[in-house]
């Protein structure tokens, strides 16, 4: 067993959680619970009121994050201490969106002052492709971007473009690859000119398997279209660490931009990975999403335990994956421009969190990070909030909306915020059995109909949610929100004890991936693998020939 499970703490809110109260008794026994279960930080507010907890149930909870040091544990990533163990790095992604009068050393070197560096040559490099200055091989001014990467690289600056489409430049369209599938590259060139498209490419490696397919089938498609190797340099750039991989591909070395072996990839689109979206909303525009989050940062640095957005949030998800045993979580968008932060947020929890022993090697025995999925509001409310109401697993939601639209257009937005409330409300109270037989009072059906039915119509309710509203969405706003989900999964993982920052589950498909794609072109025999394995491959190979 581990240290965790082990605790008396522990073993008092395991306790205390089979005691608990319906929350419909909850909420008559406490009519102020909306204003004790309720708090704001940057921008953004946050009703925890529709959890499965008590006072008591906040006080252990509380309880359990000051015995495993999670204050000290957000400390140390603040302060740049090796708290990726299994990697030996640092953990400085707050440091991108620091100030530029902050210090904040690593190895000796104020690694503010490189952010900065790289910071005023991106704004350089956005000037002179929006203001029409940077022009392509044939003296035509960038329409296009297309941004190329994977995983953090892609999903990033991808969903957060996506989320800032009121800011963008008009004079700029983006689009986005990941996918290695040749299908996905094809149809994004189709529409564009070479002449008038700039690539961006991320990895930090410059050897990133699909990143690097993709960016040869880019090159070829622009060489095909009339460009020479010469012509690269000026619709090619790259950010990366491997500078002459970089140049041998034709990118001029001032169009490269670096990262750092202390960012993640999930956790990266402050950095020059999110070039794209600086290109797309503006240089002044990023750096306010650059400020939402560091003012995320500094409330999570400093803000006691009990009044800490990402602390709250970081427990009732622990609280739900390890005494009620619910395996998922879903997030819920009531925003469309918010529609891929789902996306975002399975990455950056399943990623992290999706882990089996502690930092010291222990199997753990406990669950860890729950399957994180959802949806924009309101189509998922005629799909699987079915689910959600009356079926047998406990699925914990967040809902998320702005209180005003950038799009005010009659009666929508009113009715998309009481399609939200309304979700929250009935989650939480249900639907008794005695309830449903008085709403078919009035009904032409017989006594033994009426309880049959009310038998469907029923729902257990005291399903938990939290609600987080902002009063629009503006980079600002984003950017507090992603740093809050940043935060919570740190906070989860911290008190856990596991490494969230590593990822040797991702390195081993990419390593059996490469392995096969030697045997998928016969330069290896198949023989010796799995007869499965074996199996597809020849498959493969006979289709191929």
């Amino acid at each position: 067993m581990t240290e965790l499970t082990q605790s008396q703490t522990w073993n008092e809110l395991k306790a205390h959680t089979k005691d608990l109260p319906h929350m419909r008794v909850l909420f008559e026994q406490d009519k102020l619970r909306f204003d004790t279960m309720s708090t704001s930080a940057c921008g953004l507010f946050l009703d925890y009121s529709k959890n499965r907890a008590n006072q008591e149930t906040l006080s252990l909870l509380f309880k359990l994050a000051e015995e495993t040091k999670l204050a000290s544990k957000i400390k140390a990533m603040f302060d740049g201490d090796v708290i990726n163990t299994t990697e030996k790095r640092a953990v400085l992604h707050t440091a991108l969106r620091a100030k530029p009068e902050q210090k904040i050393i690593l190895d000796g070197i104020n690694i503010v002052e490189e952010v900065q560096q790289t910071q005023a040559k991106m704004a350089t490099f956005v000037t002179a492709i929006t203001s029409g200055s940077w022009k392509g091989y044939t003296g035509k001014s960038i329409t296009d971007i297309v941004s190329i990467g994977i995983g953090g690289s892609f999903l990033g600056p991808k969903i957060v473009s996506q989320a800032l489409r009121p800011y963008w430049n008009k004079d700029l369209n983006c689009h986005f690859v990941g996918n290695v599938d040749g299908t996905s590259i094809t149809e994004k060139l189709k529409p564009l000119d070479a002449e008038t498209t700039l690539f961006i490419m991320s990895s930090k490696s410059f050897s990133t398997q699909e990143t690097l397919t993709n960016t040869l089938s880019a090159k070829d498609w622009f060489i095909s279209n009339g460009a020479s190797q010469a012509d690269i340099a000026q619709h090619f750039v790259a950010v990366t660490t491997n500078v002459a991989k970089a140049t041998e591909f034709g990118i001029d070395a001032d169009n490269i931009f670096p990262m750092w072996d202390w960012v993640g990839g999930r956790y990266s689109l402050w950095s020059a990975i999110g070039l794209p979206i600086a290109l797309m909303i503006g240089m002044d525009n990023f750096r306010e999403l650059l400020d939402g989050a560091h003012e995320m940062d500094k409330h999570f640095a400093n803000t006691p335990l009990s009044e800490n957005m990402p602390v709250i949030m970081g427990l009732f998800s622990l609280l739900y994956g390890n005494f009620h045993n619910a395996q998922s979580h879903v997030v819920l968008t009531y925003d469309h421009y918010l529609r891929g932060l789902p996306a975002y947020f399975q990455q950056l929890d399943m990623e992290s969190n999706g882990k089996s022993v502690t930092l010291d090697g222990t199997r753990v025995d406990f669950s860890t990070g729950p399957v994180i999925w959802g949806g924009e509001g309101t189509n998922g409310q005629h799909a699987y909030h079915q689910l959600l109401h009356q079926g047998t697993a406990l699925i914990p939601a967040d809902f998320i909306m702005p209180l005003k639209s950038h799009n005010p257009l009659g009666e929508h937005h009113i009715q998309l915020a009481s399609n939200c409330f309304g979700q929250t409300q009935a989650l939480m109270q249900g639907r008794s059995y005695e309830e449903a037989l008085v709403e078919l009072e009035g009904c032409d059906l017989s006594i033994d109909e009426k309880s049959t039915i009310a038998k469907h119509k029923e729902m257990q309710g005291n399903k938990p949610s939290n609600t987080i509203l902002m009063d629009k969405l503006t980079p600002g706003t984003l950017g507090s929100l992603i740093a809050l989900y940043e935060h919570r999964t740190f906070v989860q993982g911290a008190i856990w004890d596991i490494n969230s920052f590593d990822q040797w589950g991702v390195e081993l498909g990419k390593s059996l991936g490469n392995d096969v794609l030697t045997r998928l072109g016969a330069e290896k025999d198949a023989s010796e693998l799995d007869c499965s394995s074996n199996g597809l491959i020849n498959m493969f190979r006979q289709q191929s020939i």
